[in-house]
């Protein structure tokens, strides 16, 4: 389904967009890589990486932006797969410049499906968040529209051979402003603050989160929001992980924050099929025969969730320990292990 395809990825210089790539060269032999984004010297580091270098005959540049409708049409041609992972994800940042994340992405997800529809593609994935259900801040309000926008494209396609699906997780260990690489840098104060001593959220390491998309790349119908069964961890544990000696000071919930993440509300759930490792949302316009993508969209078949079902990373069965944790901040996150054992 990869081997021979061009495939462009939106914001391909970020930590998603590598892996992802990184992972394609490595098994798979698609035609064409196009990394779009408008970081110039993250490019340049690309180009000349030991990883992506030896396959710069089939890899290309595009410095551009999704709010620039005209670059992303012609960056889409030729091209049969789209992968789109651009957006502005900090939340502080989206609420105190809240236009800037609307034209990213909102408009800048509208630009890439009118792109991908005025193009030969013949599936795109957009990449959302935990954040989207229930949003309570702006960024989770915009990535819950992003998310609306590349589901209804199914409606308008026509004749278009193109299926357009959206792939949901949670936060995904290690990536830059999350707790952990924040907790890493504060255990050497001995102090580690944390918001609230009740807080979970879900986990998915970087890897987990590209195999995700690329198993869901073979077996979308167009329409579905995606959903994995990650595990969940407490903020407690965490702390523990990497330092279980240090003082743990409680500074209270920062504006836009939940308790527990949310990927699947008590009201989506009405609309979701379960099936073994991971959940789908259906789409509100009914697309295709249900009954029937519940039998043969996986090898297994799937099965309607309870009522009043809502999947949050407080109500998850599956908890890491904090030896879980601590193995896969080592395992994922660099120089971490120095970290963790240093004065132990």
């Amino acid at each position: 389904m990869i081997d021979n395809k061009s495939i462009l990825i939106t914001g391909g210089t970020g930590s998603f967009g590598k892996k992802f790539i990184e992972t394609i060269l490595k098994n798979y032999s698609p035609r064409k890589i196009i990394v779009y984004s408008r970081d110039e010297l993250k490019q340049f580091e690309m180009q000349e990486s030991a990883t992506f270098n030896p396959h710069k005959k089939i890899m290309r540049y595009f410095i551009g932006d999704v709010r620039d409708a005209n670059r992303l049409k012609r960056a889409m041609e030729d091209v049969e797969i789209v992968i789109h992972a651009a957006a502005l994800k900090q939340v502080p940042a989206a609420e105190y410049n809240p236009f800037e994340a609307v034209m990213t992405n909102v408009i800048g997800a509208q630009n890439v499906i009118d792109a991908a529809l005025d193009n030969s593609i013949e599936k795109v994935i957009a990449l959302s968040t935990d954040k989207a259900a229930a949003p309570i801040n702006l960024y989770g309000a915009t990535k819950l529209t992003s998310d609306k926008l590349f589901v209804a494209a199914n409606n308008f396609k026509g004749k278009r051979e193109i299926k357009f699906s959206v792939v949901r997780y949670g936060n995904v260990m290690g990536s830059r402003g999350s707790v952990i690489p924040f907790f890493l840098k504060k255990k050497k104060e001995g102090v580690l603050p944390i918001t609230d001593k009740r807080m979970t959220r879900f986990n998915i390491t970087l890897q987990e989160g590209v195999d995700f998309v690329v198993e869901n790349l073979e077996r979308m119908w167009g329409g579905e929001i995606f959903v994995p069964k990650i595990p969940s961890y407490n903020i407690l544990d965490v702390a523990k992980a990497i330092d279980p000696e240090a003082e743990v000071k409680e500074v209270g919930i920062r504006p836009g924050e939940k308790l527990h993440e949310e990927m699947i509300t008590a009201t989506d759930s009405i609309n979701s099929i379960e099936f073994d490792d991971y959940f789908v949302i259906l789409p509100s316009t009914q697309l295709w025969d249900i009954d029937k993508f519940k039998q043969e969209s996986n090898g297994i078949s799937g099965k309607f969730c309870e009522f009043g079902f809502a999947y949050n990373s407080g109500n998850n069965k599956h908890f890491l320990s904090v030896d879980e944790l601590r193995n896969l901040i080592v395992e994922n996150i660099e120089g971490a292990r120095e970290i963790i054992y240093s004065n132990q």
